[in-house]
């Protein structure tokens, strides 16, 4: 179902239209793409968060990054991305009212991931192939730090969220486009 999803998808740029490709040469060709043993590139799902009134978007501090980022993790084994992103929405973020804007796709992406240590044990770089999806959350929320990944959980402004971001490809290529995305989605 996931590949007929990002086949049926429009890509917004040309970023999203190559990875596109990208990622569903690597589907046609591994089996084991839904799962991180695949040590060359696995399949991904992130949440790109937003409150009701549409001016805020729900940020982490991520360790491994140590920038602010959005939400996601590895679909290990699970087919249903959206599930998936839901998943670590409520895993890194402790927000518990959640509710997708949209059942479709709301970007793709292909994100490198340099090595580094997890649980003691060094993993090499490699490719997450990402399907983003769009999340209303409620900000009332009480947030909470998930320990093993975040030092952080934040409100932002969708620019005050770009800026927060040490990571200049991210905000240059994936957070400032879901920013563009978004406003063109509540128009």
């Amino acid at each position: 179902m996931i590949r007929e999803e990002i086949t049926a998808y429009v890509p917004w740029n040309e970023q999203e239209e190559k990875d596109k490709a990208l990622i569903l040469r690597f589907l046609d060709r591994n089996p084991d793409a839904f799962y991180r043993e695949n040590a060359l590139a696995h399949m991904t799902a992130s949440a790109w968060v937003v409150n009701p009134a549409r001016n805020k978007v729900l940020m982490v501090y991520h360790k491994l990054y140590n920038s602010w980022s959005w939400t996601g993790g590895h679909a290990d084994g699970e087919r249903d991305l959206l599930a998936v992103a839901l998943r670590e929405v409520r895993e890194e973020t402790g927000v518990c009212h959640l509710r997708p804007l949209s059942e479709e796709i709301f970007s793709l992406e292909v994100l490198t991931v340099d090595g580094h240590e997890k649980r003691n044990e060094y993993v090499s770089s490699h490719l997450h192939l990402n399907v983003t999806y769009l999340i209303e959350a409620d900000e009332r929320d009480t947030l909470q730090i998930c320990e093993a990944e975040n030092s952080g959980v934040r409100w932002f402004t969708p620019e005050g969220a770009l800026a927060a971001s040490t990571e200049p490809w991210f905000v240059k290529r994936i957070y400032g486009k879901l920013v563009e995305k978004m406003k063109h989605f509540f128009a």
